[in-house]
């Protein structure tokens, strides 16, 4: 079968798609037929080897398993002796290792099935992304009907799914982009839309119950400035360096500034959850979150892909089909 692999760290040009050995399903795992997978910042942050932190997990002097991508959705091919959840031919969901693949081993506990009104490339799109918004903003941020939100970077991969889900729970949206996706932030639910290359928000009068924060441009002093006096500011993205020297300063950061006023200053690192696949599997379903796919790529095109979400202007999720697998 065919799968994208890299061997070394290093630009995008280190991945190659070869063929390897097509994979068998342990005991708890299903073999998926991958008919889509997405991109993550992380992908292209485990292709480079940097922060160096990722290489603790990723291998130090070279990566340990070659496979990149985590967000996949496909056909059950096959099943391992213990799986009970799925059966053959089931349409999933879900995350794994190395799903710009053409057949990847996932385990049931983080696959779900594919709503029928879903299109693979939606599906695929989900997972990590989808894990960032919700647990940001319900477990970190306790949203609640009615509170102002402001999410800045509305139109990324985490961002028009910030969007959506804070609209699920009833709050009043403003999102931050840049002039050409301010119509597509409003029409995934914005109540207000704020062009960053026009308006500071950080100078703007008004304030909100929660930040929820994709990009990370502003110092945490002007972050905490457009919050209400009990507000909470949750940070999902931003800047880093190979050390990671800048967010652990910002970690450090948010922390003392908690600890002087009520405002909260806090960080989400996602992890997956059936539970939470599950809750977008059914707003999906019901047609309250519908992904946002910016362009889609075929397998032997992952390289370019990559680059492309490197640049950091991708308008919801990148996408790898294998429309034809």
């Amino acid at each position: 079968m065919k799968a994208a692999v890299y061997t070394r760290y290093g630009p995008p040009d280190v991945v190659q798609v070869t063929d390897v050995e097509k994979p068998v399903p342990k005991d708890n795992e299903v073999l998926i037929k991958v008919r889509a997978a997405s991109l993550n910042p992380l992908d292209w942050h485990f292709m480079r080897g940097t922060p160096y932190a990722v290489r603790i997990i990723a291998g130090l002097r070279k990566p340990k398993f070659p496979g990149l991508g985590v967000d996949v959705a496909g056909y059950v091919e096959a099943l391992g002796g213990k799986v009970s959840q799925f059966k053959l031919g089931d349409e999933v969901f879900g995350s794994c290792k190395g799903a710009f693949a053409e057949y990847v081993c996932a385990s049931e506990s983080v696959l779900v099935m594919k709503p029928a009104n879903v299109t693979f490339e939606q599906a695929a799109s989900v997972p990590v992304a989808a894990y960032t918004a919700l647990q940001g903003l319900r477990d970190k941020g306790h949203i609640q009907a009615g509170q102002k939100v402001l999410v800045n970077g509305a139109a990324g991969g985490v961002g028009t799914f910030a969007v959506q889900i804070a609209k699920s729970f009833g709050a009043e949206v403003t999102g931050v982009s840049s002039t050409r996706n301010l119509d597509m932030v409003r029409s995934i639910g914005a109540d207000r839309v704020i062009d960053y290359t026009q308006e500071d928000f950080t100078k703007s009068a008004q304030r909100y119950d929660l930040f929820f924060d994709c990009v990370g441009n502003h110092s945490l002093l002007a972050s905490r400035s457009v919050l209400n006096p009990k507000g909470i500011y949750v940070g999902a993205g931003g800047t880093t360096d190979n050390w990671m020297i800048r967010p652990l300063l910002g970690a450090i950061s948010s922390l003392v500034l908690s600890l002087f006023g009520s405002q909260k200053l806090l960080m989400v690192l996602a992890k997956p959850s059936k539970q939470d696949l599950n809750f977008m599997r059914e707003h999906m379903e019901s047609g309250k979150i519908t992904p946002v796919i910016d362009r889609l790529y075929n397998l032997n095109e992952v390289p370019e892909a990559i680059r492309y979400l490197e640049i950091g202007h991708a308008r919801g999720k990148v996408i790898i089909t294998l429309e034809n697998n």
